[in-house]
């Protein structure tokens, strides 16, 4: 036997690393993110005003930064299950910068902290409710008759069904990652996509029910878990290797401490809000058979009436595409536009 055999040999082996290199980087990020923690890291930082309060749910008008363009004014609607404030991440990567520097007259609703006490709000509360309260003050505001939405994942659904139940208050939509046929992950091909849809339809009506009623919500901390769980392995490179990529790049580091604060951040979603979306949306695929009902009365795509641009991310494998390109030919648009995100 050869002496490189006898010692292992390294033929065909991995490289080792170089542990006292990684020792050092690892002391630097430890710093590094000590500061950042002292400092704080701040998200969605462009100036706003706050217009309008009910609850906890509140609506913000963003100050201008340049002479306005002929077009409505934009409401920005996200959903229950993470913050609004992710299209104002930092500087130079925020959405609604690039739309004010576009001279759009951008809002953004703010849905809060629910608490125990907002167990009994549904999606009635804030797709037309809440929405429409928010809509109203808008157009007192501005002097517009109607207004554009942009609604993000749930907040596209809240979005579309109140385009759908107020046709005449919505002067175009754009939805984004928004799903519509939630059964319709079977159609992706891509290994992994329509996992989370896949889980909502298997864990029984019962057992949502249970757990839903042991919190009267539905934990933050447990949905953040599950969309973790969804790829356990990029969640370990996300968490383990990027950041020791990031240490000698101030700025780059900053831009992933805040993405974690940003995923870090989950409210809890209202325990009724939360069974109709799982239930109803998951379970059922209630919305596009038109059985998804709002105060009562189920909602019928046919009556959005206004131009959409419907925003699918190619490789989402939370809204597979499939699930919000069933859109197409479900309302009376006059101008529907896909814009495929790769």
């Amino acid at each position: 036997m050869s002496g490189a055999e006898e010692s292992g040999g390294t033929r065909g082996q991995m490289p080792q690393p170089d542990w006292l290199d990684l020792a050092r980087r690892g002391l630097r990020l430890a710093e590094a993110m000590g500061r950042a923690s002292a400092e704080g890291i701040e998200i969605a930082t462009t100036p706003k005003d706050e217009i309008w309060r009910d609850a906890k749910t509140s609506l913000h008008r963003y100050r201008a930064t340049r002479a306005p363009a002929p077009v409505p004014p934009l409401l920005i609607v996200h959903g229950l299950f993470g913050r609004q404030s992710i299209v104002d991440l930092e500087p130079g990567r925020s959405l609604v910068h690039r739309l004010l520097g576009a001279g759009v007259d951008v809002w953004v609703l703010d849905w809060g902290s629910p608490s125990r006490a907002d167990r009994h709000l549904d999606l009635t509360d804030y797709a037309d409710y809440w929405l429409g309260d928010a809509l109203e003050i808008l157009r007192a505001e501005t002097g517009q008759a109607r207004a554009a939405l942009l609604g993000i994942c749930q907040g596209g659904v809240f979005a579309l069904l109140h385009a759908a139940r107020y046709p005449e208050a919505v002067a175009g939509l754009a939805l984004a990652v928004t799903p519509i046929d939630f059964h319709a992950d079977r159609q992706d091909p891509e290994a992994g996509h329509g996992l989370l849809n896949h889980w909502a339809r298997s864990l029984g009506e019962d057992l949502i029910e249970d757990v839903i009623a042991e919190r009267a919500n539905l934990p933050g901390t447990l949905t953040g878990s599950v969309f973790e769980q969804l790829l356990p392995a990029q969640g370990i490179v996300r968490h383990a290797g990027a950041p020791l990529d990031l240490v000698d790049d101030p700025a780059a580091l900053a831009t992933y401490l805040r993405m974690e604060k940003w995923l870090a951040d989950r409210p809890d979603h209202p325990g009724a809000a939360a069974r109709e979306w799982l239930i109803d949306c998951y379970a059922r695929n209630a919305l596009i058979q038109g059985r998804l009902a709002l105060d009562g009365v189920p909602v019928d795509l046919k009556s959005v009436r206004c131009a959409i641009l419907n925003i699918v991310a190619r490789h989402d494998h939370i809204v597979p595409p499939p699930c919000s390109l069933a859109l197409e030919g479900r309302t009376a648009s006059p101008d529907y536009r896909v814009l495929d995100v790769p």
